[in-house]
């Protein structure tokens, strides 16, 4: 969550606490939403696992899958939102709104035109394209359903074009709620199509109905999200402008990025791709490890870079390097505090997580071995992949790609150059550890490269004190952890609940090592979380109605209650004792 740190700078304590508090609570939502999200992708992947295991037949889903999500990361949905997002926030502070909508609306008739187009080509060209990207491990049969399963997922990437572009919108007008739900929705709609489906299909064929539940969960995805653009303000014109100079501007930002934003992607791509060189089965493992591995990142570093975005684009629109700088230091040592535990969990804990998460069905013993051994070293990349998604989309919002795009270019080549180096003797371990790799080379160069941007100091005594302490938490954390699930799993046995009480209760105790360390050791941004949550639970009691106490009046003296007013209607006072009434009365 993004809240302020102990030693703000000036521009950072003249912001207003409005804004602050806006942050931390958008941040909030959206890492609520996407944890969500990110856990129904976990339930579609162990759905998916039960039905097809690691077979032959998954891992050519996964790499027809892997192809379309790749062209969509370099031309559509996030490289887009990350390119058009500092233009249209820079219109919109200038106070042209009129100018916004047009830039959106003309972009919105070229995203669907040019993405149109490269489907077509990677539709009808499937049978040679998606062969490329296997090795002699497939056979026909294999390489034959590879190219018909993309052929099904491709047009995922016009639809994600255009959500990117009205997500790039909303977040703009700070609006994270949809988008961070609609992945939720997206997962639902698959597994449910893929139910409903399967039985339709028989043999290989089945997975024809996982593809046509991704395709039909994207397009609920952009059908969410359209409705909310009137209700923010925006609207869609029939625009078509192409000397916009704003347009070249979008798409010159466009092209460093789609390669920064890619580059995880291009990992995994290359990983499966790859994995192929080892058996059929490691592009599947490879894969499934890392749906695990990006349940931590999407509901933290994910979170945390998406809502800093515009707020940095506005820092970089006015020029206020000391807000700016302030703001990306501060969300780094946000990430570290959840990420670097995360990692611990997932590293000490690998194999039992994936037999919990993965091993029924089809999906057995093997598999397991498989996946949990990709996960024990993607563990190890997750805090750099963490931070290296925010510096990126620091230099995006400064509108200054192009390092972050070569650097990550360089990334690519040094996994490649790792991976091949280490496939053959250490097998899917080896793929993995190229990735680490390239994302720790990656981290450190553009770390380098924004502290020279910004002229001047990333507050890097205060990160690298605080990264050590929540280091050190972290080592306690996962020692915890693993004896208390060591003496579980051995009392308790390993059925399905005795799995979940071991692994659940042993990550519950580290978790409260770890926040006891970090409170302790007065990490600040752990403090100003616990501060803000302590302060949210009060202003929660305080504004809960308390019945009113019913007040019991004092008791009359003696001699009041004659001489009090009478109330309501006066009766007339009784005739006196031996006194006949007048005659009138009688």
């Amino acid at each position: 969550m993004t809240v302020e740190t102990a030693d703000e700078s000036p521009a950072a304590a003249e912001a207003p606490a409005g804004q602050r508090r806006r942050i931390a609570r958008n941040t909030l939502i959206f890492s609520i939403a996407t944890g969500l999200s990110r856990i129904a992708g976990l339930v579609r992947e162990i759905v998916a696992s039960s039905f097809f295991g690691t077979s032959g037949a998954f891992s050519a889903f996964t790499i027809a899958f892997q192809v379309p999500n790749l062209v969509r990361s370099l031309f559509a949905d996030a490289a887009l939102s990350a390119a058009f997002v500092p233009v249209f926030t820079e219109l919109l502070e200038r106070g042209d709104r009129r100018g916004a909508f047009r830039l959106a609306s003309t972009l919105c008739l070229v995203i669907i035109a040019a993405l149109g187009a490269i489907c077509a080509v990677f539709i009808l060209g499937a049978g040679v394209i998606m062969p490329l990207f296997t090795a002699d491990t497939f056979d026909a049969q294999l390489n034959a359903l590879t190219a018909g399963l993309s052929q099904v997922l491709f047009p995922i990437v016009v639809l994600l074009g255009v959500n990117g572009l009205v997500v790039g919108i909303l977040n703009t007008y700070e609006h994270f709620t949809i988008p961070a739900i609609a992945p939720l929705v997206w997962n639902v709609v698959i597994v449910v199509v893929l139910v409903i489906a399967k039985p339709f299909f028989s043999g290989d064929d089945e997975m024809y109905a996982y593809a046509i539940g991704v395709l039909a969960g994207t397009t609920v995805q952009l059908l969410m999200a359209l409705p909310m653009l009137p209700r923010v303000g925006f609207r869609f014109e029939l625009a078509f402008d192409w000397r916009d100079p704003r347009i070249k501007q979008v798409f010159k930002l466009m092209l460093p990025v789609t390669i920064s934003l890619g580059i995880i992607n291009f990992d995994l791509l290359v990983n499966s791709a790859l994995g192929t060189l080892v058996s059929e089965e490691a592009p599947r493992a490879i894969d499934a490890a890392f749906r695990i591995y990006m349940l931590p990142q999407g509901m933290f570093s994910v979170a945390v870079a998406t809502v800093l975005f515009p707020t940095l684009s506005r820092f970089a629109a006015q020029r206020d390097l000391d807000g700016l700088r302030h703001t990306m230091a501060t969300g780094i040592r946000q990430i570290c505090l959840l990420l670097i535990p995360a990692a611990a969990v997932t590293l000490v804990l690998a194999e039992p997580i994936t037999r919990l998460v993965y091993q029924r069905g089809a999906f057995d013993d093997s598999s397991t071995e498989m996946v949990s051994t990709a996960l024990l070293w993607f563990s190890l990349s997750l805090p750099f992949s963490g931070v290296n998604l925010l510096l990126s989309r620091t230099f995006f919002s400064l509108q200054r790609p192009w390092l972050p795009t070569a650097l990550a270019l360089g990334s690519l080549v040094v996994n490649v150059l790792v991976s091949l180096a280490l496939y053959k003797p250490y097998g899917i371990a080896g793929l993995v550890i190229g990735t680490v790799v390239s994302n720790v080379a990656m981290a450190a160069g553009q770390a380098w490269g924004v502290r020279r941007l910004l002229n001047g100091s990333l507050e890097g005594g205060a990160t690298l004190a605080a990264v050590a302490r929540i280091t050190a938490a972290a080592v306690i954390l996962g020692a915890a952890t693993w004896f208390v699930w060591w003496g579980l799993d051995d009392a308790l046995g390993r059925s399905l609940p005795a799995q979940i009480v071991s692994v659940g209760v042993a990550i519950a105790t580290g978790t409260c090592f770890y926040v006891a360390a970090v409170l302790s050791w007065r990490v600040p941004e752990g403090q100003q979380i616990y501060r803000m949550v302590q302060g949210r639970l009060a202003a929660r009691r305080a504004s809960k109605p308390r019945k009113p106490k019913r007040v019991v009046p004092p008791p009359t003296p003696r001699g009041a209650r004659r001489a009090a007013p009478r109330r309501g209607r006066r009766r007339p006072p009784p005739p006196r004792r031996g006194r006949r009434p007048p005659p009138g009365r009688r």
